[in-house]
C-alpha cells in the first residue's frame, strides 16, 4: 500500500497573553511500524519533563521513509519533518550524497562524553569527519532463539555449542529427535542476513571500516561464506522468507531462529501460547575461542537541516536514547534493543523474563554490545548488497568451484560498480 504524503508539521502555539506568555513547541517525526510505537511510548516521560513541547510520531512505514526521506534531501530538505529515523544501513549513503540535508548533532549539544555513551560500531556509519549526522538508537546484537524442549528431547545442551561446527552437529541430533523440524532458517534467496551477521562476528564486511576498501573476498569472509554453504548443504539451514519464519516458530516446524535481538519481540508476540519453550544462547564461533558477538540491523534518528525546532527535537533525542528511562521504556514496550551502554545495570534488563523460561535474556543480549565489531555501509551498501546476493545464489547452487573464486567475483563486482579497490 502506498500512504499519501505526510508532511512535517511545525507549528507554534502561543498560550495566553501577555510578558509572561509561555512557548508550546510542536515537533513531528516520521519512522515505521514497532519503532513508531515505541517512539510514542517515551512521551509521557518527556513531556513530564519538557510539559511545552509536543511530539507528534508519524508511522509511514519502512520504505515510506527512507523513499520520502531520499526524495526529501534531493529537494533541498523541503518536506522532512523535524526528526527522520534512519537505518544504520542506509545511514551513509544520505551523508555521502546529501551532506547538507541533516544537522550536525554536535552543535546542538551532542559532546565526545554523550558520543561515548554508545559502543563504537554504532557510530561508525553515523559520523563523518568529526560531524555527527544521527544519534545510535536500537541496535541488533545477535543472538541464537531455541526451542528448549526441542533441544532437550535430543539431549542437546546449548551451552556445549561453542562453534558452528558444534551447532551443525547438534542440529543433526536435534532434527533427528524431532522429525519435520529443521535446525534454523534463512532467506537465501532474498537476503544477506547470514552473511552479514557471521562476517560481522569475524570482523570481516563489504568494506574496511574505513570504507576506503573493498574487503568481501578477505580470509575471513571466505571462511564465513564457505562455513554457511557446509550447514546449508548439510540440511540443517532451510531457505525461509521472514512470514515462512514466524509460521514455523508457532508451528513448530523450526528449532532455533538467528537474528539480532529485536526479533525477541517477533516470537514473543507471533508465538504467545509457547511461553517457557523459548531461550536464547550466543551465537556460536568459527572456532571455540573465537568472537561470540555480531549486530544485525538497528537504526538512529536524525534532525533535518531545515528544522525551525532543532533545540527542541535535540531534546527529545536526548531523552529518548540516551537516557534509561527512554530506552528501556522502549525496551520493556516493544523490545526495541537499547544501544545505550549503561542500560546494560539498568534493573529491568536483569530482570528474569517468564516467557523465556525465566531466562534474564536481556542481560545475556546486551552483555556482547561492548564486544561486536564495527562494520562500514558506505554510500555503496545497496550496491554491494545486491551483488552479494546474486553471487551468493549462484555460489549455493554449486556455480562456483569454492566460496574464495565466488567472492573474488562478488569483489570485482564491486569494484566496477563503486571504483573502490579491492584490498590486498
Amino acid at each position: 500500500m502506498r500512504y499519501r504524503f505526510l508532511g512535517a508539521t511545525v507549528s507554534f502555539a502561543l498560550l495566553a497573553t501577555g510578558p509572561a506568555a509561555a512557548q508550546s513547541t510542536e515537533i513531528t517525526i516520521w519512522s515505521w511500524n514497532v519503532a513508531a510505537s515505541a517512539l510514542k511510548s517515551t512521551l509521557d516521560g518527556f513531556n513530564k519533563k519538557y510539559p511545552d513541547i509536543k511530539v507528534t510520531v508519524q508511522d509511514l512505514g519502512n520504505d515510506q521513509v527512507f523513499d520520502k526521506s531520499l526524495a526529501a534531501c534531493a529537494a533541498g530538505g523541503d518536506g522532512l519533518p523535524d526528526i527522520v529515523t534512519i537505518e544504520n544501513f542506509e545511514a551513509e549513503l544520505f551523508w555521502n550524497r546529501f551532506p547538507d540535508c541533516f544537522t550536525d548533532l554536535t552543535a546542538l549539544g551532542y559532546t565526545p562524553e554523550m558520543q561515548a555513551l554508545f559502543p563504537e560500531f554504532k557510530r561508525t556509519e553515523l559520523e563523518v569527519d568529526g560531524a555527527a549526522y544521527s544519534m545510535p538508537w536500537d541496535s541488533g546484537p545477535v543472538a541464537v532463539f531455541y526451542r528448549r524442549d526441542f533441544y532437550e528431547k535430543a539431549g542437546v545442551d546449548p551451552a556445549t555449542i561453542k562453534t558452528w561446527d558444534d551447532f551443525l552437529s547438534a542440529g543433526k541430533k536435534v532434527m533427528a529427535a524431532n522429525p519435520g523440524t529443521v535446525m534454523a532458517q534463512a532467506d537465501f534467496n532474498g537476503d544477506s542476513e547470514w552473511f552479514r551477521m557471521l562476517s560481522n562476528e569475524q570482523g570481516c564486511g563489504y568494506f574496511s571500516t574505513d570504507g576506503q576498501s573493498i574487503t568481501i573476498n578477505q580470509p575471513a569472509c571466505v571462511a564465513t561464506l564457505d562455513k554457511i554453504k557446509q550447514m546449508k548443504d548439510a540440511g540443517i539451514i532451510t531457505a525461509a522468507i521472514w512470514d515462512e519464519k514466524i509460521q514455523a516458530n508457532t508451528a513448530g516446524r523450526t528449532a532455533s531462529q538467528v537474528f539480532g535481538a529485536w526479533y525477541e519481540g517477533t516470537i514473543r508476540s507471533g508465538s504467545p501460547d509457547l511461553a517457557g519453550k523459548w531461550g536464547v544462547y550466543p551465537m556460536p564461533s568459527l572456532t571455540a575461542d573465537g568472537p561470540h558477538a555480531a549486530n544485525l540491523g538497528g537504526s538512529s534518528l536524525a534532525i533535518s537541516e531545515n528544522s525551525k525546532n532543532k533545540e527542541a527535537a535535540f531534546k527529545f533525542v536526548e531523552y529518548a536514547l540516551t537516557t534509561n528511562e527512554g530506552q528501556v521504556s522502549m525496551l520493556k514496550s516493544f523490545g526495541l534493543v537499547p544501544s545505550l551502554l549503561s542500560a546494560i545495570d539498568d534493573p529491568f534488563v536483569k530482570e528474569k523474563q517468564p516467557y523465556w523460561g525465566d531466562q534474564a535474556v536481556w542481560a545475556d543480549i546486551l552483555s556482547t554490545l561492548p564486544k561486536i565489531k564495527p562494520a562500514r555501509g558506505t554510500a555503496f551498501q545497496a550496491d554491494a548488497d545486491g551483488v552479494y546476493k546474486a553471487v551468493q545464489a549462484k555460489f549455493f547452487a554449486n556455480g562456483y568451484p569454492d566460496a574464495k573464486t565466488a567472492l573474488d567475483d562478488a569483489a570485482k563486482q564491486i569494484e566496477t560498480a563503486t571504483g573502490l579497490p579491492i584490498a590486498e
